[in-house]
This record gives structure tokens, C-alpha cells and sequence, in this order.
């Protein structure tokens, strides 16, 4: 049975086997001995995306240390209110602290913490998920947000279409209307970074520039 690590665009927690490309967690252990999810989804305010492979590091996966998360790619990990690790992925964690900083009129990049307290009121409504209504036509590449009859499908803003997301990759593109208001999944700061230039990493299933 799949340990319940995978990430979706909702930021719930899933079981399932397919791999994803980031690595990532949400400042410290929230599992248990059993390698089951404790009730709690965070530890910390720094939720954030990485590298599978650092520096030859080798973990066990949900053992004595934080509880490991895996991301389809990183508009998946970015819709979920996790940002770039300034560890081992140093030079995107710059590059979206600039982006941060263009896209908010800043008059420098910000640290970590204090862009993790603006992400951590904008992603979470107390345990749920915080949606925000948005314009479709004024969202970037990489924006999320939530489709279907009920809301409960996510699909990812690529060019003049609309990508649905599986745990296993992309869907075929779907038109993206004009002239509508969407629910929005990916948090309003970071889709002012991906207006202002930063460049997520997509699935191979996205189809052009890919990881």
C-alpha cells in the first residue's frame, strides 16, 4: 500500500504509486511510528519543494526525521502553497524571490519567513484549502485552478489552454474560455511571481518545456 505522501493541487495528502518529480515537506514530522499520517498537515510555516536527489543524501522515507511529500511537478507543488527550498534548490529560490519582489513592487527579494507568513494566510482557511476568485484571463502559466461540476478537479493555465491534472501526469488541453471567473487554487503572492517571470518546472505530460 502507497504511504499517503503524494501532493495534489488541493494540498490533501493521497495515497497512490505514481511517482513525482519534487520532493518536498512542511517543516517537520507529521507521521507516525506505523508510517501513518498523524491528524496534523504541517509542523511549520516553511512548506517547501525539492530536488529528489541533493549532495548524494539518502533518506528512509517517513522514518525518525520530517514526513517526505512528493509533487507531480512543480505547478502542482506551487497550487498547493509550497515554494522553492533555498537549500537544494538555491538558484529557483532566488529566481522566485525576485520574481516575489517584481510582483508585489518590492524594493528587494524577501526572506523565506516572510513570505511564508503571507503564503500560510493565503493558502490555508483554517484546515481547508483557501480558494480566491480571479479573472481566468489574467492568470500566468503555472496558475491551478479548481474545475468540474463540484470544484473538485484541478486543471493548470498553459497558454491558451487548460491542462486537467492526475496524480500520473496531464490530461489532454482543454480550451480556456474568456471572459470568466475562476476559483483559484495557486495563492494570489505566488501568482504575482509567476506574472512577473518565475518559470515553474512542468511533467513531461504538459507538453513543451518540461523538467
Amino acid at each position: 500500500m502507497p504511504l499517503q505522501n503524494r501532493v495534489d493541487p488541493f494540498g490533501d495528502l493521497k495515497a497512490v504509486s505514481a511517482r513525482g518529480l519534487f520532493l518536498g515537506n512542511r517543516g517537520g514530522r507529521i507521521h507516525t511510528g506505523e508510517r501513518t499520517l498523524t491528524r496534523r498537515r504541517w509542523t511549520s510555516r516553511a512548506w517547501i519543494c525539492c530536488v529528489l536527489a541533493f549532495k548524494n543524501r539518502h533518506r528512509a522515507v517517513w522514518g525518525n526525521s520530517y514526513t517526505e511529500l512528493f509533487f507531480l511537478d512543480e505547478p502542482t507543488a506551487l497550487a498547493a502553497g509550497h515554494r522553492p527550498c533555498f537549500e537544494c534548490r538555491r538558484a529557483d529560490a532566488l529566481g522566485f524571490a525576485a520574481a516575489w519582489a517584481r510582483g508585489h513592487g518590492l524594493a528587494a527579494s524577501p526572506r523565506a519567513p516572510a513570505m511564508d507568513t503571507v503564503l500560510q494566510a493565503q493558502r490555508l482557511d483554517g484546515r481547508a484549502k483557501r480558494r480566491h476568485r480571479a479573472a481566468l484571463d489574467g492568470l500566468p502559466d503555472g496558475a491551478m485552478i479548481a474545475g468540474g461540476e463540484r470544484g473538485d478537479h484541478a486543471l493548470a493555465v498553459r497558454g491558451k489552454t487548460l491542462l486537467p491534472w492526475t496524480p500520473s501526469g496531464y490530461g489532454s488541453p482543454q480550451p480556456r474560455p474568456r471572459g470568466v471567473a475562476v476559483d483559484l487554487l495557486t495563492a494570489p503572492a505566488i501568482v504575482a511571481a509567476l506574472a512577473a517571470g518565475y518559470r515553474p518546472q512542468w511533467h513531461p505530460s504538459a507538453g513543451g518545456v518540461s523538467i
